[in-house]
């Protein structure tokens, strides 16, 4: 049996944070109901790349059941209300104050449900000036600071995927894991607030404190470390790219007896990492010379050996052929969808069998059923 079979988590989402934290509930055997808005998350219509699908909402909606539900009608919400009163977890991230003037607040559900583990996710939380500014993932990239430190020195980029969103995510899975330990422990359930800001702020705390106590305002590096060097990319011989990360003094001798210059390891201007920082085009520039004249597998060849960390730059392909790639597959009503796996396994266990992405509304009848509310008969026109 799964570690969550039993438990029920009620989502009321759209887009990425929220779904990120209940899909892994999912994954980990609760029963998931998804409620969405009579025209269904507007995640459904990111793309149609996957197969037909929404990349998005395949990645984060397996094993859900959908019941669309129209919480402004009194007959929705009678419902709503009758799943609430029984379930384990709430989560939600629709607007500030939109629960509370839908009469589904913290304090109103908990009343009825004090074991209710209630998880509200936003952009910037429920206080403060800013607290009701609308927020998307790469606005919050932008407001965090993580703009100010991703991309070249030439401009700003954007991380290539929602990072803001699936830190949020991570965080509100965090935290409700450990309030579900708590909750075993004092019947209890408790309320928490999860924002994309505040997720992607402790993110940024290295460059804070390089900031605020080392008073080292931190700068776009592209593809090289602010405080390491050598640590970015190479071009080799044949065109193709290479990362290199030297995290110690030790490693960079033994880089450079591995290039043939064991002299470039004393030498005053690269002797540790703050000499090699302070000198890092003269320090980079030696680097690129050597393992541009060698092949990329000749060079992986000749840092293998020197027990030297690198990196490939993968494109989309590369991670498909790549050889630690784990892959699952997921069912849709269009046939199974490959996904690459998640980022945790447990050893020795049995297959996770994940469950199918839902079309809109797919378990809704049922559903009702169940908790007492009639089937929705479509409107005569």
């Amino acid at each position: 049996m799964q570690d969550l079979a039993g438990l029920t988590v009620v989502t009321i989402e759209h887009a990425v944070a929220a779904p990120y934290a209940s899909v892994k509930l999912a994954d980990a055997g609760a029963r998931v109901i998804k409620v969405e808005r009579p025209e269904g998350d507007f995640a459904r219509g990111y793309d149609r790349l996957a197969a037909g699908h929404s990349a998005y909402f395949v990645w984060l909606n397996r094993g859900k059941e959908s019941i669309a539900l129209d919480l402004k009608t009194s007959e929705d919400a009678t419902l709503l209300g009758a799943i609430l009163d029984s379930a384990d977890v709430l989560i939600q991230n629709l607007g500030p104050g939109v629960m509370e003037r839908l009469g589904f607040g913290p304090e109103t559900i908990r009343a009825a449900n004090p074991s209710l583990i209630y998880c509200s996710i936003s952009g910037y939380g429920s206080e403060g000036p800013r607290a009701k500014q609308k927020a998307y993932d790469l606005l919050i990239q932008a407001e965090s600071g993580l703009s100010a430190i991703n991309g070249t020195p030439e401009g700003p980029a954007r991380v290539g995927v929602s990072v803001c969103d699936i830190a949020a995510g991570m965080t509100a899975y965090q935290a409700i894991l450990e309030a579900l330990i708590g909750r075993s422990r004092t019947g209890e359930g408790r309320v928490i607030e999860v924002s994309l800001f505040q997720a992607m702020a402790d993110w940024m705390n290295v460059p804070y404190l390089q900031y605020r106590y080392g008073g080292k305002a931190p700068t776009r590096q592209g593809l090289q470390h602010p405080t390491i060097a050598p640590y970015g990319a190479c071009t080799c011989a044949d065109g193709k790219e290479l990362l290199i990360s030297v995290q110690n003094d030790r490693e960079w001798r033994d880089l450079c007896a591995a290039l043939g210059e064991p002299d470039w390891g004393t030498k005053d201007i690269a002797r540790t990492n703050n000499d090699r920082v302070a000198n890092r085009a003269a320090v980079d520039g030696f680097v690129q010379d050597r393992l541009g004249r060698l092949g990329r597998e000749e060079n992986i060849a000749l840092l293998d050996g020197a027990r030297i960390a690198y990196g490939r730059l993968s494109d989309m392909q590369d991670v498909v052929e790549h050889p630690q790639s784990r892959f699952i597959e997921v069912p849709t009503s269009d046939g199974s969808l490959s996904l690459l796996s998640p980022g945790a396994r447990v050893l020795g266990a049995e297959p996770v069998d994940y469950g199918p992405v839902p079309e809109l509304d797919a378990q809704g009848a049922a559903i009702r059923a169940e908790f007492g509310a009639p089937e929705r008969r479509p409107a005569v026109s």
